[in-house]
């Protein structure tokens, strides 16, 4: 398999399609026994109203994981064992990977239901005629908000997300790719969102995108059915572990335990993920996508070390006050950290707004659109609140607290340098969080070069080691040691040129779980 990407324009929407220029060739592998060549849409054999909402969108070729997902997914779906595990970065397309063969087969299904119908009701009309008897009347559609009027929800597709935003972009998407699919219904189901107005959008709803949390309340209320669902798609399943979900997709796993096929979608194959992957799949056949986005060649990433919180916040306000930042994200630690960095933000004459878990999911879907509508230049976000943001424009990613987990490093550099453009991401860290930023190199298998700013120079030396035959840049000060009492110097400072017993760096303090 391999991707020749264009040097012309790339452009990606809400699903995450790339439109290039035609004469870019992706070779696919659709099953271990051959390989084909995937130029078009067209060629992936989807119906053709989603080939038309496509191209209403301006996209005319897949992206790598879509060319080798949708031929996969849709082959696989007839046959004994059918799951799909597929490791692809944030920014390659993989909402569209699992929306378009789902849509495709419950279009098929939806059509051939039509079709059933369509005689049925031309026999009674014919037989009525041959009687001499009163046509019959379609039955007008019954108010779902009405009690007398309810019915229990049944899917026959079902995508999981970890967080809100993620969920109602995923289901943004499918909206637009349904727009010329006649019958095909989408619900979003998530937290912080009134029950009368999810339960009355379930009503007929062939696909239903959702939260675990929300889902399996409505389940237990009896609004909703899912033993009719047919396909399972959990998205993130990283980010589904590190939130805690892992019970509630084993529940999900039970109550759909007639569904035809599952795929999980997540940033790597980690061993926790390929344990996850075999408690709720079935032999899963893995997918590894290698794209210019997993590396993030697109993305320059630099480091600088601050002394303190107070030096990084100058070093933030300096890149802010850049005019080449078209809008940027800027992700604090916890909760209380992000509203109290974006209120000083806010004090220093920036456009800027928090968005984390604690606020009401009304607020953040605000605040979001007023991201989207270029009113709001910067957001200030913690990582949970942040999945699901796909907003073009976002030119710059500040790391101004490290993230807890490596893994949320990629995706929170993964929010700029969209489709193919080029994006900044700036890491500030303080000299005592060196091993974090260690860990972070290791995992992305990336060195981030550190840099300075004139002006802004740490007063202390970098913490990195020196290559072979340089000398080291830190087990040693700048200026003579002073550490003999007897000598009326200062004890030794434990730290960078401290006691080796305690250079490592400090626990950091748990964060507020952000729900």
């Amino acid at each position: 398999m391999f991707f020749q990407p264009s040097n012309g324009t790339h452009r990606l929407n809400a699903s995450g399609l790339i439109m290039t220029h035609a004469s870019d060739v992706i070779a696919v592998t659709a099953s271990p026994e051959k390989t084909a060549l995937v130029v078009t849409f067209e060629s992936l054999g989807l119906a053709p109203e989603l080939i038309q909402a496509v191209a209403d969108l301006s996209f005319t070729q897949p992206t790598t994981v879509q060319s080798r997902v949708i031929p996969l997914a849709l082959t696989l779906q007839d046959k004994p064992v059918n799951d799909l595990m597929v490791s692809s970065q944030t920014g390659s397309g993989k909402t569209a990977a699992f929306l378009l063969p789902v849509l495709h087969t419950l279009l098929l299904q939806q059509q051939e239901h039509d079709k059933k119908q369509a005689e049925e009701w031309n026999e009674k009309v014919v037989q009525a005629l041959a009687k001499g008897e009163e046509l019959p009347k379609r039955a007008k559609r019954k108010n779902p908000t009405q009690q007398r009027h309810f019915k229990a929800a049944t899917p026959g597709a079902l995508i999981l997300c970890p967080t809100r935003e993620l969920a109602q972009q995923v289901a943004n998407d499918a909206i637009d790719l349904v727009k010329h699919c006649r019958g095909l219904r989408i619900a979003c189901v998530v937290g912080g969102m009134p029950y009368p107005l999810q339960i009355a959008r379930l009503n007929n709803a062939e696909l239903v995108v959702a939260t675990p949390g929300r889902l399996l309340d409505l389940q237990r209320s009896k609004n909703i059915q899912l033993d009719k669902v047919q396909f399972l798609v959990v998205d993130e399943g990283d980010r589904m572990l590190d939130l805690g979900f892992a019970d509630d997709l084993a529940e999900v796993h039970q109550l759909t335990s007639n569904r035809r096929q599952t795929m999980m979608f997540s940033a790597t194959f980690a061993p926790r993920i390929q344990q996850l992957g075999a408690r709720v799949m079935r032999t899963p056949q893995r997918v590894q996508v290698d794209s210019p986005q997993e590396r993030h060649s697109n993305i320059k990433q630099t480091l600088f070390w601050a002394d303190n919180l107070h030096h990084k916040r100058k070093l933030l306000d300096h890149w802010l006050r850049d005019t080449q930042i078209a809008q940027a994200i800027v992700f604090a630690s916890t909760q209380i950290d992000c509203d109290a960095l974006a209120a000083d933000l806010q004090q220093a004459g920036f456009s800027a707004v928090a968005l984390h878990g604690a606020l009401s999911q009304g607020l953040r879907n605000r605040r979001l659109n007023a991201l989207r509508d270029g009113m709001v230049q910067i957001l200030v976000a913690t990582d949970v609140a942040a999945r699901g943001i796909d907003v073009p424009n976002i030119s710059h990613v500040f790391n101004y607290g490290l993230p807890m987990k490596q893994e949320d490093y990629v995706h929170r550099i993964g929010r700029t340098g969209r489709a193919g453009r080029d994006g900044i991401a700036i890491t500030f860290a303080e000299w005592r969080e060196r091993r974090k930023i260690l860990d972070i190199e290791d995992f992305t298998k990336q060195t981030l070069n550190a840099e300075m700013i004139p002006g802004l120079e740490p007063t202390q030396r970098s913490p990195r080691p020196a290559g072979p035959g340089e000398q080291r840049r830190f087990g040693k000060p700048s200026g003579p040691r002073r550490n003999d009492r007897r000598a009326g110097g200062s004890p030794p400072k434990h730290g960078f040129g401290g006691d080796a017993r305690r250079a490592g760096p400090r626990p950091a303090a748990k964060a507020a779980r952000d729900r």
